[in-house]
């Protein structure tokens, strides 16, 4: 009788899926750049309706460019677990030795990653678009760097009840929405205080509060309703 091989400890699991997911993001580069195009659309289509005026522009632009971020990763949220759903790998989770919480909270990251990090990182672009001034861009990354990870953690948890549904991506957008206005209050307020001179650290100590609560209860919230969504 042949003896069981060893089982996969959480970082070997953990590394397998994302590489396994930055494949197939890689195959898919179309669809990785959408969520890149429709931010600066957004952004681009708010700058030629307020008629390049910089004041008007200066007035609404952490609002517009939070929203932009935002509204861009919804595009990809609806797929989340549906790919794994379809192809059956997430019955093979189920059945995984490692725990489905954090097999989630791998997959979350994994989202972020290639979906949210890449918007961080074209913020500076987007802001000088919007003539957001320079002494105001230091919030706005802390805010997004705290914003954007809390963003995936609450879409995963509705990705996850919405899993089993087909079609699910307007239900889903209603669903999450409500949940992100928070984050969007706080994050466009911390740049709205470091615009009038005051300190930002409030909103932003909210986010990162908030990002700690959902880093330790969404991985698990949503692996239960993936397991019910699947019983």
């Amino acid at each position: 009788m042949s003896l069981p091989g060893p089982q996969p400890t959480l970082i070997t699991a953990a590394k397998a899926l994302l590489a396994r997911d930055l494949r197939l993001l890689w195959r898919r580069r179309g669809d990785a750049a959408q969520p890149i195009l429709f931010a600066l659309l957004v952004v681009a289509l708010f700058a030629l309706a307020l008629g390049g005026e910089p004041k008007l522009l200066q007035n609404v632009a952490s609002a517009v460019l939070w929203l932009s971020i935002l509204l861009a990763g919804l595009l990809s949220l609806d797929t989340l677990f549906r790919s794994d759903a379809e192809d059956g790998s997430l019955e093979q989770w189920l059945l995984s030795p490692i725990p489905l919480a954090w097999l989630v909270a791998v997959r979350v990251f994994s989202h972020w990653l290639t979906t949210a990090f890449p918007l961080v990182l074209i913020s500076p672009l987007l802001a000088e678009l919007m003539q957001l001034p320079r002494e105001q861009l230091p919030a706005l990354l802390a805010a997004l760097a705290l914003g954007t990870p809390l963003l995936s953690l609450l879409g995963a948890v509705v990705a996850a009840l919405t899993v089993s549904m087909r079609r699910a991506g307007i239900l889903l957008a209603l669903l999450v929405l409500p949940l992100y206005v928070p984050v969007l209050v706080f994050g466009a307020g911390a740049v709205a205080l470091a615009a009038r001179g005051f300190d930002p650290s409030g909103p932003l100590l909210m986010l990162g509060a908030g990002l700690v609560v959902c880093a330790l209860l969404a991985p698990i919230t949503a692996a239960a309703a993936i397991r019910i969504a699947n019983s």
